[in-house]
């Protein structure tokens, strides 16, 4: 399904175990490789690209189609993309650490990461046979609240 800006939306799915859900963290556009396993440190700009879909996590100034928001996007081709895939990291810690809250501000935008269970694609506004029926909105968000914050469950894994 695509958004506002013709690319494919992203969507925080309500099955925590589905492949759908993985993402891989890797360098920022343009910045050096690093070695697998390395420590993120808080404040590192990094770039996220889904594994399924090899498109990076992205964002640009297009409202979003349900909360208005800031649209997010899967954007590039097997994992190669522009400025706009760049975020930072921030966490409360020197190291950002599987089961920690985190943040993610865009780089480009200043605008948070973000999701809401009052933000979900029902019946109502993607039809009865929505492929992302239940998923929730991703969101870009000005603010630095409680629908901006995520933590990693099942791993941590750096391109090489």
């Amino acid at each position: 399904m695509g958004g506002g800006s013709g690319q494919q939306i992203v969507t925080w799915t309500p099955d925590k175990g589905s492949s759908s859900a993985l993402w891989w963290l890797r360098e920022a556009h343009h910045d050096d490789v690093q070695p697998t396993g390395s420590p993120i440190e808080c404040g590192t700009k990094v770039r996220l690209t889904h594994l399924e879909t090899q498109r990076n996590l992205h964002t640009h100034g297009i409202p979003s189609a349900l909360s208005r928001a800031q649209e997010v996007t899967g954007y590039g081709e097997n994992g190669v993309g522009d400025g706009g895939d760049d975020w930072v990291v921030e966490c409360s810690t020197k190291y950002w650490k599987r089961g920690q809250k985190v943040r993610l501000l865009h780089v480009d935008t200043s605008r948070y990461l973000a999701g809401s269970a009052n933000v979900k694609y029902t019946t109502q506004n993607c039809g009865g046979g929505c492929p992302i029926l239940n998923h929730l909105e991703a969101f870009g968000r000005k603010q630095k609240d409680e629908y901006s914050v995520f933590k990693v469950e099942l791993g941590i894994l750096l391109s090489k």
